[in-house]
């Protein structure tokens, strides 16, 4: 993935939540560089989710009823211990 691709991906982190913005900080940070393409495009899908269902998916209130991104998903709540 090149440099401005992986760029884009930083800058759709950036929600509109705060609480979310803070839980994805060290993971675009420290992982997203680290990803292969695969994994990218795996971060891709995930951030397409609302940014409420995705804060409630990371701090576990609610399931992620997409099984494809679960993995993701724990990885980025990984990223924030």
């Amino acid at each position: 993935m090149d440099d401005v691709h992986l760029k884009r991906l930083v800058w759709r982190s950036r929600r509109g939540l705060l609480e979310l913005d803070l839980q994805l900080e060290r993971f675009v940070a420290e992982v997203l560089p680290t990803l292969d393409d695969a994994a990218l495009a795996e971060f891709e899908n995930v951030l397409l989710l609302p940014d409420n269902d995705f804060l409630d998916y990371l701090n576990g209130k609610a399931d992620c009823p997409d099984e494809r991104l679960k993995p993701m998903l724990a990885r980025i709540r990984g990223a924030q211990q």
